[in-house]
């Protein structure tokens, strides 16, 4: 009977124990030095009030990374998501103030890897046949180069920082299917929104096998596509080409922000 009394005390403890270490954990996440490292999606291209020392990177204070930061005063923020970067750019750009005392890392990026600029172009000015051709070309980089890719970024971000939560985000389906809307063909929106799966199954098992946490942002888009009246990307934009397709501020406010706060 001593036994066992003993026996649960020490499990009482010791459950007590972990509880304190995971909060301990979180808190450190939310109050320790966070890097923000990525593409356009990260940098917050579209979604306006962009930060003049930034340059072509386009960081924006409406971004998910930086309204994150505001709203938890981590001990330092370093944003370094760039628009138009690619994985190579992120390890050869990025990772500059990761460190052992890194606490949390956020990630968006392989988009610009597997073509979505290309793709889109081709989508909008080229027949179906070509868009599903391009998406098809884009699909096989996902599948034969773009994995190897993001263990490179992924590796290195663990190496440098192995202290630290790393949450990566991933895209949105860009179109809302089945409604009467002006632009692409049905045929051409389900083939796009067949890619961001792709995509980002891809790069979510990428992130697990690393042990990263992953962020899907579809479930919060939803409803918020193209063609759903109430968007929070852009659609196409003549005028500032480089801001179609990319999340308004109600899309980083309303469609990013949640799943970062959920998975950070």
């Amino acid at each position: 009977m001593r036994r066992s009394r003993f026996a649960a005390y020490v499990t009482t403890l010791l459950l007590a124990a972990g509880a304190a270490l995971t909060g301990a954990t979180s808190a450190q996440a939310a109050t320790g030095p966070y890097v923000a490292l990525g593409d356009s999606y990260a940098s917050g291209v579209g979604a306006g009030s962009y930060i003049s020392s930034s340059g072509d990177c386009k960081q924006s204070t409406k971004a998910y990374p930086y309204l994150w930061a505001a709203a938890h005063s981590p001990s330092s923020f370093s944003f370094k998501a760039c628009s138009g970067a690619r994985t190579g750019d992120v390890l050869a750009n990025q990772l500059g103030t990761l460190t052992t005392s890194t606490a949390l890392v956020t990630i968006s990026i392989g988009g610009n890897d597997a073509g979505f600029s290309d793709v889109m172009t081709t989508c909008v000015l080229q027949s179906d046949s070509s868009c599903l051709s391009r998406i098809n070309t884009a699909k096989a980089y996902v599948d034969s180069t773009l994995p190897g890719q993001l263990d490179n970024v992924y590796s290195a971000i663990r190496s440098k920082a192995p202290n630290a939560h790393v949450v990566v985000l991933g895209y949105p389906r860009f179109y809302k299917l089945g409604t009467t809307c002006v632009g692409l063909s049905e045929t051409k929106r389900s083939a796009i929104n067949g890619a961001a799966d792709y995509l980002d199954a891809a790069v979510a098992k990428r992130a697990a096998d690393h042990g990263f946490t992953w962020g899907d942002v579809r479930g919060t888009f939803t409803n918020h596509e193209i063609c759903s009246g109430s968007s929070w990307l852009h659609s196409l934009n003549w005028l500032n080409i480089g801001e179609s397709y990319h999340p308004t501020a109600a899309g980083q406010s309303g469609g990013y922000l949640p799943v970062m706060n959920s998975a950070a």
